[in-house]
């Protein structure tokens, strides 16, 4: 049953930074799952280890311990160039600070996963996706030209383009005044429910994380379920 697949397993992932002043203990003992359609909010005081949790998530750090799986797949067997494909596949990410390529146009940011993956989206999906995002007019805009909101809507279709299998989004409205804000997030969680993906969102905003299926509190250096 599509419904009950697992994607996402962590199974007791710590992450130990070195410091000058010797080892530095952000993440211990995390385990969890998410499973597919879910829409989980990671919620936690600022330097909690939300972010970093994320990155481990996302492939863009690798755990001091413990296993991550991702759509069946244990990444720790996958080599560096095996995990980038794999990342650029089945990972969305949407920043708070957008991470827009400057150069690039709107319609040439958004469609950047599938040229560095290779992969061929129809031209009616990437314009039905346009549509959806409200940036049909803005298509050939350069980031610097854009509103905050408009960037994020950008990075958003960035995001969803390539249909991942998990979508990691961390403080996506942080960048934002509330109205945009609330906007943005209702159009990503939107889009997210038409392509049936699984989310997972990092926040400090209580009224953002009500809106999850789940919530899960980082708290003393590990996770847990908020009932």
């Amino acid at each position: 049953m599509e419904h009950t697949e697992i994607i996402l397993r962590l199974e007791n992932v710590s992450k130990t930074f070195e410091t000058v002043n010797g080892k530095l203990p952000i993440l211990h003992g995390v385990s969890f799952t998410v499973k597919r359609g879910e829409r989980v909010a990671i919620i936690g005081p600022s330097g909690s280890g939300k972010s970093t949790l994320l990155s481990l998530i996302g492939l863009l750090d690798t755990p001091t311990q413990g296993s991550i799986e991702i759509a069946g797949v244990k990444i720790n067997e996958l080599s560096e160039s095996e995990q980038a494909l794999f990342r650029n596949k089945e990972i969305g990410f949407i920043f708070q600070s957008f991470e827009l390529i400057s150069p690039f146009t709107v319609v040439e940011n958004i469609t950047a996963p599938l040229e560095i993956g290779n992969k061929i989206v129809s031209p009616e999906a990437i314009s039905a996706l346009i549509e959806k995002l409200g940036l049909r007019e803005r298509l050939f805009a350069l980031p610097q030209t854009l509103s905050g909101g408009e960037k994020q809507r950008v990075a958003i279709g960035r995001a969803l383009v390539n249909s991942p299998a998990l979508i990691l989004a961390d403080e996506p409205t942080g960048s934002l005044d509330r109205a945009t804000g609330e906007r943005v997030l209702s159009l990503l969680l939107d889009a997210v429910d038409k392509t049936k993906g699984t989310l997972i969102i990092i926040t400090h905003d209580e009224s953002i994380a009500n809106r999850m299926g789940r919530v899960l509190e980082l708290k003393e250096n590990t996770l847990h379920e908020r009932k």
